[in-house]
């Protein structure tokens, strides 16, 4: 598997092959739990967060790239940290 931090790295450099698995894993090393799925959609909160982060695969197995850009927003915004590296 690929390290978080190159994952992150990836993801911050716009990478459109973000592979969905790995965007879930970055966003649990950032402090995301996932509370609930519903058919597709992965439904993710955090204690600093006032909204939870909605993530789908897309057909491809590939993470929707504005959703990569909502999550990537979202870390900016509340200021969180990858676990081990704060």
């Amino acid at each position: 598997m690929v390290q978080l931090a190159k994952l992150w790295d990836q993801a911050l450099a716009g990478s459109r092959n973000t592979r969905f698995a790995d965007l879930i894993r970055l966003a649990e090393a950032f402090g995301f739990r996932l509370r609930r799925i519903s058919g597709s959609h992965h439904i993710l909160a955090h204690p600093k967060v006032g909204r939870p982060l909605n993530l789908q695969p897309g057909a491809d197995g590939k993470a929707k790239p504005y959703q990569v850009r909502q999550f990537i927003d979202m870390v900016e915004e509340f200021g969180l940290s990858l676990k081990g590296h704060e």
